[in-house]
């Protein structure tokens, strides 16, 4: 039986790449770890973060996995280095897929970067992107209060979303950015708000898309994809409470075959 790939997020948002990950590589069994009872992840200082960040990714190496998604920016951000160090499996972060992805997509060479407070205070969006291309823009915003909608499962509160949106993002509404980065993989579930909030004048990024093919191409790098027509199993560990985590992953995702398993650290 083929190894799973470990992914990993301080709460619900990381589900939006695990998705992405099960859609394009059908044959592979996912273990997902939610840090529910840390999250958020983006209001902590850098060094908890990391320092988090190793404990969980340690959890899932542990349980065998043979490659680690950080689906997760802020902790991406905070410990991704440390993690490539640490471990002899291929580990990748959602930071320079979304990044990439931007630059492709941008005809003006203009982005706007949404992102938590821990992201933003990093730079790590703006370093990757002109690492690849120094002629761009960079604009980076933090949205605390984005976080939380989703978490509390307020995302669907069409009322409460626009009124969110509208005090964190009034200041980017004349911006002549052609692209925006979701630099939070919670934001995805507020997308179709945000790119109506900027009239679809933008495109909107979500790197979920982008990392899934990255851990494709390692997987063929390595030689170590399932077999055809496996059968995946996917186990979803939360640290915390699990009905919230549980509602999010049935709207979301309410087809897929899990096993849950809740932890404490």
């Amino acid at each position: 039986m083929s190894r799973p790939i470990g992914v990993m997020d301080s709460g619900v948002g990381g589900l939006t790449v695990a998705s992405e990950i099960m859609r394009q590589l059908p044959d592979e069994s996912i273990i997902y770890f939610g840090d529910l009872d840390r999250c958020p992840y983006g209001s902590r200082p850098m060094e908890e973060v990391r320092r988090f960040t190793i404990e969980v990714a340690d959890h899932l190496v542990d349980r065998g996995i043979k490659m680690l998604v950080v689906a997760c920016n802020t902790a991406t951000a905070a410990a991704l280095d440390t993690l490539k160090e640490r471990y002899d499996i291929p580990v990748i972060g959602v930071i320079e897929p979304g990044a990439r992805s931007a630059i492709q997509g941008s005809t003006n060479q203009n982005v706007i970067v949404l992102a938590t407070e821990g992201t933003v205070q990093s730079g790590a969006y703006p370093e990757a992107i002109r690492h690849i291309n120094r002629n761009f823009s960079v604009q980076s915003t933090a949205c605390p209060k984005f976080v939380p909608l989703v978490e509390e499962l307020r995302y669907k509160d069409r009322v409460v979303v626009r009124v969110v949106l509208h005090q964190t993002l009034k200041h980017l509404a004349d911006s002549k950015a052609d692209t925006v980065i979701l630099g939070c993989t919670h934001y995805p579930l507020l997308a179709g708000e945000i790119r109506d909030y900027f009239d679809g004048r933008k495109k909107v990024i979500d790197s979920g898309y982008e990392t899934a093919r990255e851990v494709s191409a390692i997987l063929t790098l390595f030689a170590s994809h399932a077999p055809p027509e496996s059968e995946p199993h996917h186990l979803m560990i939360v640290n915390g409470e699990t009905s919230r985590f549980e509602y999010i992953l049935k709207d979301w995702m309410p087809f897929m075959k899990y096993t849950l398993e809740q932890v404490e650290l």
